[in-house]
């Protein structure tokens, strides 16, 4: 790690020069998360490997271990085993669960813990998750007789549950989001009867691929799959499960690739579940140079190599039932517009102004310092396009994707970035800035 929260130094991004070679992101923090409380509620042990060694992960294996599950040491490179507790096998834990700074932890745990009958759980975060909305999970879950207390009338962490008998229901979501799909469908296991999740549009279907391949009974129907239907009473059991890298990291080399002249990039072992390809999507709208090689199944997901090269790129709209498939993608896809023939738009997303930042005003604000004319709205923003970057002092604002969105960008400016905060990578793709150094050096 040539770079960690300890030494949060601001980082010097020289502009220009290019980026070649290839590169293995880290894997998905989204399967990640889900094999782990997956496996802590089967019977028998579940085998992961290419699980993410990021901080957002190991706080959802110290909440598990925190409530008597054994999960073995995470560290990079090396499977990592849970000892299914079966699906009521949780203990109530002796202090407050910690979270960190993961919003998907929090909210699948709700959902994990809310029919815990009798136990009582109480879960929290760091300054930044504490201040993210959780009724979205809380309300749905109460319609099935849940118990949840906390801050703003239970909005906010810390957040009490009290496992209750839980019921089976069928429930609309106001707003797309594997998160609160995820949650209910965790809650359902243990429910009376069926439970139906109803979606205004599809979000990332992780948690219905996999639950499926560890035994649960669901179905996935309706116009455009928005609606699951999870019955309870099947057992699951322990499985194998080999974790795709992350496409969400791997959106930060494929901009790179598409806006840094003489760049040609190969990303390996990427998910290509069409519930997250998005990106590929707009990228393929701005005539960006992208390939698919070695496409393969892993474990019911999707998986394959992307290799990216340089070229001329038109601006993008894009809005609608696009947005759920790419919103952790829009940081950098903000940078992309930067280097585009028109005007980029961005419209029905005001989902960023709830992560782990309001990212439409970070990335408004940080790529307007280095000169990127960019109108913010209230459900997103607009990109000039062919405007050059130039090096300015930047901040992460502490968010991961936001770090890494500013860094692609320096790559292009004209001049030296001073990057503030860059430590907050480590969220999600602990190694990106020595891959990042890596790259560059293959390219000299």
């Amino acid at each position: 790690m040539a770079h960690s929260a300890a030494n949060s130094a601001p980082l010097s991004l020289p502009g220009g020069g290019t980026l070649v070679g290839t590169v293995q992101v880290p894997g998905d923090k989204s399967i990640s998360h889900r094999a782990l409380l997956f496996g802590a509620i089967a019977e028998g042990e579940t085998r992961i490997e290419g699980l993410l060694p990021a901080e957002d992960p190991l706080s959802t294996a110290a909440c598990l271990r925190s409530m008597g599950v054994e999960v073995s040491p995470i560290q990079a490179g090396q499977p990592v085993t849970v000892q299914g507790a079966g699906l009521d096998g949780f203990q109530e834990p002796g202090d407050v669960l910690d979270c960190g700074n993961s919003g998907t932890t929090m909210r699948l745990m709700l959902g994990l813990l809310a029919g815990r009958v009798g136990r009582h759980f109480v879960l929290t975060g760091d300054g930044s998750l504490r201040g993210r909305p959780m009724r979205r999970v809380g309300a749905p879950l109460a319609q099935m007789g849940a118990q949840i207390g906390g801050r703003g009338d239970g909005n906010f962490a810390p957040l009490a549950v009290q496992g209750q008998p839980l019921r089976g229901t069928t429930i609309h979501t106001p707003v797309a989001s594997a998160q609160v799909k995820s949650a209910i469908l965790l809650a359902a296991l243990t429910a009376d009867g069926p439970t139906t999740v109803i979606e205004p549009a599809q979000s990332r279907d992780h948690s219905e691929r996999m639950l499926r391949s560890f035994g649960a009974e669901l179905s996935v129907g309706g116009a455009g799959n928005t609606v699951v239907t999870l019955i309870p009473g099947q057992t699951l059991k322990g499985q194998a499960v080999v974790v795709p890298g992350d496409i969400s990291s791997a959106a930060f080399w494929l901009v790179a690739g598409a806006i840094t002249p003489g760049a040609e990039i190969t990303v390996q072992n990427v998910g290509l579940n069409p519930s997250r390809t998005g990106i590929l999507e707009v990228l393929e709208q701005m005539g960006a140079q992208i390939s698919v090689l070695n496409r393969r199944d892993v474990a019911g997901e999707p998986v394959g190599d992307l290799r990216v090269c340089h070229g001329p790129l038109q601006a993008f709209d894009i809005g609608g039932e696009l947005i759920p498939r790419l919103v952790d993608e829009i940081p950098v896809l903000a940078v992309a517009a930067c280097c585009a023939e028109g005007i980029s738009r961005i419209r029905d997303a005001e989902e960023l102004r709830v992560k782990e930042t309001d990212r439409l005003a970070v990335m408004a604000r940080q790529l307007g310092a280095m000169g990127g004319r960019i109108e913010e709205f209230a459900d997103g923003m607009t990109i000039n396009g062919y405007t050059e970057l130039h090096g300015a002092e930047v901040d992460s604002e502490t968010d991961h994707r936001v770090a890494m969105s500013l860094a692609v960008a320096a790559g292009i400016a004209r001049g030296d970035t001073l990057l503030h905060r860059p430590e907050a990578a480590a969220v999600s793709y602990p190694g990106f800035w020595d891959d990042l150094a890596r790259l560059k050096q293959q390219a000299s």
